[in-house]
C-alpha cells in the first residue's frame, strides 16, 4: 500500500544567526512537490497525536550526527534551500533510519530492496492512538500489553515503536520469506528486542489469524496495515502517479515500491478487512480488540455491516492526521464492558 514520508523545510535559528535545517513530519507525498520546487516555506499543522515524537521539527544536524549516512543524500531545493532528497529512495530510507535511531533507540535497522519503507511520524499515531483505546477500560495504559502485527513486514516498523513507547510486547505474523528474514535480523541487530518481539511465519497465505493466534493464547489487541489496492494493475498505477508527483524515474520507483502483498489482494482493502473481520469471531475470547487502518472513508460502510453481521459489541472509529492527510483505523470488540475489564484483569 503505498504510503507518504515526511518533508523537509528550513528555519533561521534566532540563537546562533544560522540556517538550521530541519524535518517537519507531514506525512504526505502531495504536499511534498510544493515544498521541493520552493514554493511553500510555512510549517503547516501537523495533526499528530499529542504523545508523537515528530510533532516538533526534526534538526537536520542531529539526525545526521545521529546517522551520519544521512549527509551524503542532502540536497538543495531550487530556493536554495537545504533538504533531503525526497526523489531518492535511498535517500528516504537513510531518513527513516535516521528517525529511528534517534527517536527509538533503534541502532541497526534496514530493509531489502524492493520493500514498502514506511514513514515514521504516522506508524507512531497509529501505535499512540491505539495506546489510548487500551486504556479506555481501566483508564491507564498497560504497560505490559501484548500486540500482534498481522503483516509485520521487512520494516517491522509497528513494534520497533510500540516496544521503545510502550514496552508492550509484539507478535508479527509475515506470509513473505523474505519480509520475516529482514525483519529477524532487525530484531536480532538490536539488544533487548528478541524479548518483547517474536515472528510467526503465516503458512496459509489465505488466512489471516488462524494459525497464529495459538490455542489458549491471548491478545490486547491486534493491528494491521492491510494491502489496498485490488489488482497489480491498479498498485502500478498508484505507484506511477507517486513516481510522477516525487519526479523519480521508473528504477528508483521500484526500489522501495511494495511487494504484491504489501500492495494489494483480490478485492482490495474492503476483501481484506471483511476477511479479518470474519476471522475474528472464532478468537472473540483471545482478543480484546481487533484494530486496522481503513484508507477510504467510502470503505467503512461495507465494513460496518460487516461488523455487525459479525455480532461485534462495540465498534470504534479513530480519526488520524498527518498534514493534509486523513486516516483512520476501526477497532471492534466481542466483549461487553464487564468481559473486558474481566479480561484486562486476568491477564494482567
Amino acid at each position: 500500500m503505498s504510503r507518504a514520508n515526511d518533508i523537509q523545510v528550513s528555519d533561521k535559528s534566532s540563537e546562533t544567526g544560522n540556517s538550521r535545517w530541519y524535518i517537519y513530519p507531514v506525512a504526505l507525498y502531495g504536499y511534498l512537490t510544493p515544498l521541493l520546487k520552493g514554493e511553500c516555506h510555512v510549517r503547516p499543522e501537523t495533526g499528530l497525536h499529542p504523545r508523537n515524537r515528530h510533532q516538533h521539527r526534526y534538526d537536520l544536524a542531529a539526525l545526521c550526527q545521529t546517522t551520519p549516512e544521512l549527509t551524503s543524500f542532502l540536497t538543495r531545493t531550487p530556493a536554495g534551500e537545504q533538504s533531503v532528497d525526497f526523489a531518492n529512495p535511498q535517500a528516504v530510507k537513510a531518513l527513516n533510519k535516521a528517525l529511528l535511531a534517534h527517536f527509538y533507540a533503534v541502532t541497526h535497522w534496514d530493509i531489502p530492496q524492493g520493500f514498502l519503507c514506511p514513514p515514521v511520524p504516522g506508524r507512531a499515531d497509529y501505535i499512540h492512538h491505539l495506546a489510548d483505546l487500551l486504556g479506555e477500560t481501566t483508564g491507564s495504559i498497560p504497560a505490559q500489553a501484548t500486540i500482534l502485527d498481522v503483516g509485520v513486514g521487512a520494516n517491522c516498523i509497528y513494534p520497533l515503536i510500540g516496544v521503545h513507547e510502550y514496552g508492550w510486547r509484539f507478535t508479527g505474523s509475515e506470509v513473505s520469506d523474505a519480509a520475516m528474514s529482514s525483519a529477524q535480523a532487525i530484531i536480532q541487530a538490536n539488544a533487548g528486542l528478541s524479548r518483547a518481539i517474536r515472528l510467526r511465519r503465516q503458512k496459509d497465505p489465505a488466512a489471516i489469524f488462524t494459525g497464529i493466534i495459538h490455542k489458549n493464547e491471548s491478545f490486547d489487541a491486534t493491528l494491521c496495515n492491510p494491502p489496498f489496492h485490488d489488482s497489480a494493475a491498479a498498485a502500478r498505477a498508484g505507484s506511477e502517479r507517486k513516481r510522477r508527483n516525487l519526479g523519480q524515474n521508473k528504477d528508483d520507483a521500484l526500489n522501495f515500491g511494495g511487494q504484491q502483498q504489501e500492495l494489494w489482494c483480490e478485492g482490495g482493502e474492503v476483501a481484506f478487512i471483511k476477511k479479518m473481520i470474519a476471522e475474528s469471531q472464532a478468537f472473540r475470547r483471545q482478543v480484546l480488540w481487533f484494530t486496522t487502518l481503513v484508507s477510504r472513508g467510502e470503505n467503512l460502510p461495507p465494513l460496518y455491516r460487516a461488523l455487525t453481521e459479525a455480532g461485534a459489541v462495540k465498534v470504534v472509529k479513530k480519526e488520524m492526521a498527518q498534514g493534509q492527510k486523513q486516516s483512520r483505523f476501526i477497532a471492534w470488540t466481542f466483549m461487553d464492558d464487564d468481559q473486558r475489564r474481566r479480561f484486562i484483569t486476568r491477564k494482567r
